[in-house]
């Protein structure tokens, strides 16, 4: 295809637009009502607020101003278990603070073994490599990443594709301790020798099943054969998801130590308590027409539509648009630059409705999204718990809605069965 030009506007930092947070809702308290499970030998005891870790007092500053008043079951269990230098596989529900479960030890620790930015040298040595699934959701753990470090000499940097390469070996150049990166990327930058991993000690696949799987398992395996990245037990390696079907945590295992952790929290690969799930019988035909009667009653609260392809996307969202219904789309063909507006007139409210593939089913942390409608069912039960996990975030309460259809959704009869009454 022709070269790539696109170089995304940098973020702005200024200490109130980096510190931005939204509201955590009424729910908040009641993820402590979850049973957490910790399996493997001798987890550190849970930490019962941010205060009882002596973490430099920038850190504890920094935490303050990102809004975390008090740490969320995840965190309570996985702060302790990273600052023990044990690996770690963690499950816990959409929305409940992973990013922070593994961004906050890692920068604690960073911090106590005194890192320094080591600017512009032709080959940097990242401490940290988080990697996840889609760009929009590592330029997001990017964003928070700078909340943590902020006034500190470490440097995160973000680099994904879509983006000209040139402008992410600048910003690797500049410096780089934490290195985000969606997995192409990453070893593009790694194969072009600007990144050394020798000096890697925090390796982090968040959404860690879909790093695993058929999507991503052959560049991940790749990355940790790299001969200059350390072996497993001399780097800590820590995976978070929603979901974990038990054929990826038999996977995960070749990625961590035998003594590794694993908590759960909740229900593994359950569904958000907080968002109210319906299930409307719709066949193929009428899906459209359901579609604007259901955008119709709710309004202009924001709501993000799945459906099952690229075309299908587009389609959608221009048909609204006629509908005097103002809508926008987000899938995998579209260009970056296109993709980043669209998430910004969505984020924005100049676009209430937001038509996606799954590239926008993970991670994605957009404040007020009320409704979730999946006009296509997707092919597995984890895809759905993250899909509708985009509302009903930080103890805020939100409403799915999931069209289906005889024919094409029969597979995911028994499964959704079973998350609904659970």
């Amino acid at each position: 295809g022709p070269k790539v030009t696109y170089v995304p506007p940098p973020p702005p930092d200024d200490e109130q637009a980096i510190f931005a947070h939204y509201q955590t809702g009424m729910n908040f308290d009641k993820y402590d009502e979850n049973v957490v499970e910790v399996s493997g030998l001798d987890p550190p005891a849970a930490l019962m607020s941010f205060a009882d870790t002596n973490m430099c007092h920038t850190l504890t500053v920094n935490i303050a101003k990102a809004g975390y008043s008090k740490p969320t079951p995840v965190q309570k269990y996985s702060i302790p278990i990273i600052l023990a230098g044990r690996d770690l596989m963690a499950c816990a529900q959409t929305g409940s603070g992973k990013t922070a479960a593994f961004l906050v030890p890692v920068v604690a620790q960073m911090m106590r073994d005194g890192v320094t930015a080591s600017s512009f040298k032709e080959q940097q040595e990242p401490e940290c490599i988080i990697t996840a699934p889609t760009r929009e959701l590592i330029n997001q753990i990017f964003l928070e990443a700078r909340k943590f470090v902020y006034g500190t000499c470490i440097r995160p940097v973000v680099i994904y594709g879509g983006t000209q390469t040139d402008y992410s070996i600048r910003q690797i150049k500049q410096g780089c301790n934490i290195l985000c990166a969606t997995p192409g990327r990453l070893l593009d930058i790694i194969g072009r020798g600007k990144i050394g991993l020798h000096n890697v000690k925090y390796l982090v696949l968040d959404e860690a099943d879909r790093m695993l799987d058929m999507g991503f398992g052959a560049d991940m395996k790749k990355l940790v054969s790299f001969p200059d990245m350390p072996q497993k037990e001399k780097r800590q390696t820590l995976m978070f998801s929603a979901t974990f079907p038990e054929e990826v945590q038999r996977l995960a295992c070749e990625f961590l130590r035998t003594d590794f952790l694993f908590v759960v929290v909740g229900h593994a690969g359950g569904a958000c308590s907080d968002v109210q799930q319906n299930i409307l019988q719709v066949s193929q035909y009428f899906k459209r027409d359901k579609l604007i009667e259901i955008l119709h009653s709710i309004g202009n609260e924001r709501t993000l539509v799945f459906v099952d392809t690229k075309k299908k996307a587009d389609f959608i969202a221009c048909f609204l648009c006629q509908e005097n219904i103002p809508a926008t789309s987000i899938h995998g063909d579209r260009e970056q630059r296109e993709r980043e507006i669209a998430l910004r007139d969505f984020r924005s409210g100049k676009c209430p409705v937001l038509v996606a593939t799954s590239v926008a089913a993970r991670g994605l942390d957009i404040e007020n999204v009320q409704h979730v409608i999946n006009f296509d069912l997707p092919s597995t039960i984890e895809e759905y718990v993250h899909r509708i996990g985009r509302t009903g975030r930080c103890g805020n309460t939100g409403k799915a809605v999931g069209f289906f259809d005889n024919n094409s959704d029969g597979h995911l009869a028994q499964p959704l069965i079973k998350v609904l009454s659970d």
